[in-house]
């Protein structure tokens, strides 16, 4: 698009160097010094370079601003054909533009809508605007060619478009008729035209159809009163894609004045990011304000900077009354360090969660409040101030008194119904005990732990404890029916194996689903020194004895109560007397994390550091309670610990063996008054005697021999045992008059302080007491 300096006509006449002979021949006709004169000194006044050709492309006339523009001396230039003030790279096609305008013949500039450059001497270039003008004369067409150096404008054209380009918006500028004229890359990647397709097309282009003919209007009104402002203030604004989509905008006009009239600079930006977190904010707005908790804002000094309805519904201020004020007016006169406290933490950037405190409202009137507090930061992320939701918990905190009263109720009821299940063991003559029961701290409280103290009678002891799995009251109902009948089953003296079989037909009949229990029975027999144990799946047994330490009883494995078809096994051992057995359930022992075995060896561990600092059982139990569960509100499940020490050893033991004929009866009464003689009980002689006679006469009779007369003494009591090889038990019955027998066991009942008959492996055993 460059084009040079153009005349008429190219060529040369062949004439050097000098004045062209027609112009000295138009200065001819004339007056000397007179319309030639007047032409030179216009043309040396002219402020553009001022070249004229002949219609051969010679230079014939040119002024000062020539010389001074190109570096060439006038004389340098007259005679020689124009384009040597031509660039080379355009001298080829230039001659063909002069034979077009010889044909034209007009005033106009020249090479319209090209850039056109000239050449100096010194072979640089430099933009031009030239304007063309014919001029006839006498001896033919003369062009005179105005040339203007525009290097200036151009670099400031050249720094304008740099500008433009650089622009952070859209620029598009357009004329008074609202023309494109000029546009930057911005504005092709936000419309998505290329700039071809913009330059020379309404302005509306980019304006979606439904506002053409405002826009037209107010494009009038702005040339009318043109000043720099927002367009459309006030106004949603919008922009028009070459893909048909719209996007709001934001515009911002500038006059520009030019030679050309006025242009309109348009700068414009795509809001569409704007627009979406405004629509955010006031959407974030419309729920802070519609929220059914009191929001608030804060300085980090304390002033209310936002308060909204649900804080005024809450507090009974309004937001003229609130903002600007302390938060401090919230609190009660004790809770005012308080305020201060969360401020500080606040400041560190700390967020505070479900703060639950009291707070005042306008009249005076107390609240309960959940408060949540997060700090809000400056875009650099430094804390500025911060932000708090208020949730008044009033109901719910006098719903959780009145649920914690009526769970506390509950659970008293619910712990006294289990005590009442669980009994109270009587106290043994001769066995010391002590016991500790714990109900879960956590949830319903209540279990299915219990244990229970059962006299056998002749000395014997019966030790019981069991779980039933779970919590509850279904649990502490299982719990109370097994030890009633646990505790039925032992007074029929029968062995450790046989009660654990007949729990076992109990738990199955009582139709609990997957209910598990463990079980530990054992007889204690002082005058024998054993211990006969049978375990259904519960925890060792341990035994401190003195001056050996703690030891598990051995017994074996046994399945839990309410398998079903399982055989129970038990097994016996020797005790010294004054040994101390321990049995407990799962709640001292077991824990989350910890293995069982581990636990049970720390229980041991315990009591040995129990018993060598004290000799009573109680002040034991208290210290294993605080060694294993130092945490007495943390345990969530039911704990019973229970200790039992054997009695001392009888005082003295005689045992007969006696066959089962008539002879046994007498043998037996001889063999008493001899032994309980000796043994300086002679005022209890008679009546043992009798009960003695009477208790081997059935034998004889009903039983098979050999015949065991066995006694035993201690400081308050006389025991006799009178054992058989018949499984058959005897019953007491009421004889007719004329009847010689069933009289025995009733003169038995009447005269003994205790008796009983219990079954054992090899047969049964009769048995009577005598207080001495």
């Amino acid at each position: 698009m460059s084009e040079t300096i153009t005349s008429a006509s190219t060529g040369s006449n062949g004439h050097a160097r000098g004045e062209d002979p027609r112009l000295s021949a138009v200065g001819r006709t004339k007056k000397p010094g007179t319309a030639e004169d007047r032409f030179r000194s216009l043309l040396e006044a002219a402020p553009d370079a001022m070249v004229i050709v002949d219609d051969t492309g010679t230079i014939r006339l040119v002024n000062a601003q020539t010389e001074a523009l190109f570096g060439y001396r006038r004389d340098e230039l007259l005679g020689r054909p124009v384009e040597m003030l031509i660039p080379g790279r355009f001298r080829a096609q230039h001659s063909g533009h002069r034979d077009g305008y010889t044909a034209t013949r007009q005033v106009r500039p020249m090479g319209a809508g090209l850039e056109l450059h000239g050449l100096r001497e010194d072979g640089s270039e430099f933009p031009v605007e030239i304007s063309l003008s014919p001029l006839e004369t006498a001896d033919g067409l003369l062009v005179s060619a105005a040339v203007r150096d525009v290097s200036d404008r151009k670099a400031a054209e050249a720094r304008f478009r740099g500008l433009l380009e650089s622009a952070p918006d859209a620029m598009v500028i357009v004329d008074d008729t609202g023309t494109i004229r000029l546009v930057n890359a911005q504005t092709e990647a936000l419309f998505g035209y290329p700039r071809d397709e913009l330059l020379g097309h309404p302005v509306e282009l980019l304006i979606p159809h439904r506002f053409h003919a405002p826009h037209a209007r107010h494009r009038e009104g702005y040339g009318s009163a043109h000043q720099v402002r927002p367009m459309g203030a006030g106004l949603e604004l919008h922009g028009l894609r070459k893909d048909g989509s719209e996007f709001p905008v934001e515009i911002s006009l500038s006059p520009l004045e030019t030679a050309d009239g006025l242009l309109v600079s348009a700068a414009v930006r795509d809001v569409s990011d704007r627009k979406a977190a405004e629509a955010r904010i006031n959407e974030l707005a419309a729920l802070v304000e519609s929220s059914q908790d009191a929001i608030l804002a804060k300085t980090l000094d304390g002033r209310i900077t936002y308060w909204n309805a649900a804080a005024q519904r809450l507090y009974g201020y309004t937001a003229e009354e609130a903002i600007g004020q302390h938060v401090s007016m919230l609190a009660p006169p004790e809770r005012k360090d308080e305020i201060s406290l969360l401020l500080d933490r606040l400041r560190k950037g700390e967020k505070i969660e479900h703060f639950e405190t009291l707070r005042l409202t306008s009249t005076g009137a107390m609240l309960d409040v959940d408060v949540t507090l997060w700090p809000t930061r400056s875009p650099d992320r430094t804390v500025i101030g911060a932000c708090a939701i208020i949730r008044d918990i009033s109901d719910r905190k006098r719903a959780e008194a009145e649920l914690t009263a009526l769970y506390k109720q509950q659970k008293h009821i619910a712990l006294t119904l289990q005590r009442s299940l669980m009994g109270t063991p009587p106290a043994i003559p001769g066995l010391e005990a002590a016991s500790r029961y714990r109900p879960a701290t956590q949830g319903a409280g209540v279990g299915g732990d219990w244990f229970d103290l059962i006299p056998l009678g002749a000395g014997r002891v019966g030790v019981l404890i069991g779980d039933v799995m779970g919590r509850g009251l279904e649990a502490a109902s299982v719990m109370g029916q097994l030890r009633s009948a646990a505790h039925a089953l032992a007074k029929t003296g029968m062995q450790p194996r046989q009660l654990m079989q007949a729990l076992d037909a109990v738990v199955a009949d009582l139709d609990v689903p997957d209910q598990l229990v463990t079980c530990c029975y054992l007889v204690i027999a002082p005058d024998s020194g054993s211990v006969t144990i049978c375990s259904a799946g519960h925890l060792p047994t341990l035994i401190s004895a003195p001056g050996e330490g703690v030891r598990r009883l051995p017994s074996p494995v046994n399945t839990p109560l309410g398998v079903g078809d399982m055989l129970y096994q038990q097994s016996s051992a020797a005790i010294s007397p004054g040994a101390t057995l321990v049995l407990y359930t799962d709640g001292l022992v077991e824990t989350p994390s910890g293995d069982i075995e581990d636990e049970i060896d720390k229980l041991a561990m315990a009591l040995v550091d129990a018993f060598t600092r004290t000799s009573r059982l109680d002040d034991t139990a208290d210290h294993v309670l605080a060694s294993l569960l130092p945490d007495a509100e943390g345990h969530d499940d039911d704990v019973t610990l229970l200790l039992a020490q054997l009695p001392a050893a009888p005082l003295a033991i005689a045992t007969q063996e006696l066959p089962a004929t008539a002879s046994a009866v007498s043998i037996g009464r001889s063999f008493v008054i001899k032994t309980l003689s000796d043994w300086g009980c002679v005022p209890a002689a008679d009546d043992a005697r009798l009960l003695v006679s009477e208790i081997l006469t059935n034998a004889v009779q009903h039983a098979e021999g050999p015949l065991v007369l066995h006694l035993r003494r201690t400081e308050t009591d006389l025991a006799v045992e009178i054992s058989d090889l018949s499984p058959h038990l005897p019953q007491p019955r009421l004889a007719s008059e004329d009847e010689e027998s069933g009289r025995g066991l009733i003169l038995v009942d009447a005269i003994a302080d205790t008796w009983g008959v219990r079954p054992d492996e090899r047969g049964k055993t009769t048995w009577f007491t005598l207080r001495l």
